[in-house]
């Protein structure tokens, strides 16, 4: 099957306009995500920078296990706060130019991170995103997989599993229908992995549940978040605050999610809501309906 028929027959049919709060997220006692749920620590980046111990501290009283960083390596405060609030510590997202725009061929700086995420004892690395001017072409994301490639070679020699976190704009299509997701499924090494934010993917009209099944085997882990009902998709571009719900509290069903992570061999589960006016709460609101409290 061709990539774009295969992203074309992921996409959903019709959306279920029902907040997904009405449904019970009712996973089971011994479900590993629920044992184990994480939090993307972007979601509360302004509490962080004012207090990293405290607010660490709060997610793990609010029942997460684990916290997934971003800035790494710059982020000492994230990384000793989890520490000291007993929250595991498996996985960050990462300075990115490292990979996407080497300044080297040996990626030295990619090097120097990985050798970080050894001693801090991460399993896994995340590039989070791409700025415009990074990924204007097709041939643009063919450099990027190329570079990525050689970057997880580098990072498994570690014990370090390296993973691409998507957007919307990935799956915009360029050049004869084409996107650059495409050219990822296609042209990325079975070394490197995809961690995929279902809301992202609801943003590009794709169905998130059906769209981990068809990576079955590739996908480590996964941002879990919800859309407001009444956003317009596809939308590849930027999108308004309000967007971001708690889960329970938009149109993304969580529970075929789950279940299509634990058949494809996802590791985690993050929970992430990039706004809200009150983070703390939101996060707390979200692993309650996850059934972790």
């Amino acid at each position: 099957m061709k990539r774009r028929t295969f992203l074309r027959s992921a996409a959903a049919s019709s959306l279920a306009l029902t907040p997904a709060s009405q449904v019970l997220a009712a996973l089971a006692p011994d479900n590993k995500y629920r044992k184990n749920i994480g939090i993307q620590l972007y979601t509360l980046r302004d509490a962080l920078g004012k207090d990293p111990g405290g607010t660490l501290k709060a997610v793990a009283e609010a029942g997460y296990k684990q916290v997934e960083a971003y800035g790494f390596p710059n982020c000492q405060p994230l990384i000793d706060g989890a520490k000291a609030a007993g929250l595991a510590l498996n996985s960050s997202h990462f300075e990115w130019a490292s990979v996407v725009s080497p300044k080297d061929a040996a990626m030295s700086d990619f090097q120097k991170i990985v050798e970080k995420a050894k001693e801090v004892g991460l399993s896994h690395l995340v590039i989070p995103y791409l700025a415009d001017g990074e990924r204007k072409t097709l041939d643009d994301y063919k450099k990027i997989a190329a570079n990525a490639n050689k970057a997880a070679e580098l990072s498994k020699a570690a014990g370090i599993q390296l993973s691409y976190h998507n957007h919307s704009f990935e799956f915009e299509p360029k050049k004869d229908g084409k996107c650059g997701y495409d050219i990822f499924i296609e042209e990325f090494s079975k070394d490197m992995k995809f961690e995929i934010d279902v809301f992202w993917v609801q943003m590009a009209n794709l169905e998130p549940a059906r769209f981990i099944e068809k990576l079955s085997g590739r996908v480590t882990q996964l941002h879990l978040k919800d859309l407001k009902a009444g956003i317009t998709t596809p939308n590849f571009g930027s999108v308004p605050p309000e967007a971001f719900k708690e889960l329970g509290n938009g149109i993304i069903p969580m529970e075929p999610i789950i279940a299509a992570a634990e058949k494809a061999g996802v590791v985690h589960c993050h929970v992430e809501q990039d706004h809200s006016p009150d983070p703390m709460a939101s996060i707390k609101q979200s692993i309650s309906y996850l059934g972790k409290l």
